[in-house]
């Protein structure tokens, strides 16, 4: 989702995030959300440091509800197959051209 940013930073601007947590509340973390309407007018909802961790929905809190159960059961996977879970970086940017 590209908006216009207020900082004047020129042509390179900080992307705006939509924060969700996931998992249970023993171990709620933080992820970076990325959320986008999609060519079907649905909007999408995807997770970068998950690779694959993408969902949707008819709403953007839809698609919020959904990405928060495909990141939690994305992780679950991982858990079950003793692989590391990715850490989150949170240093996505826009570029306007």
């Amino acid at each position: 989702m590209c908006l216009p940013s207020d900082s004047g930073a020129g042509n390179l601007k900080t992307r705006p995030k939509a924060f969700v947590k996931s998992g249970s509340h023993k171990e709620e973390k933080v992820r970076e959300v990325i959320i986008f309407r999609g060519e079907d007018g649905y909007w999408v909802a995807e997770c970068p440091s998950l690779p694959g961790c993408i969902s949707q929905g008819e709403t953007k809190e839809k698609a919020v509800e959904n990405i928060k159960e495909a990141i939690s059961l994305y992780i679950e996977a991982l858990k079950e197959d003793n692989l590391p879970i990715p850490e989150e970086t949170f240093e996505a940017m826009v570029v306007a051209v």
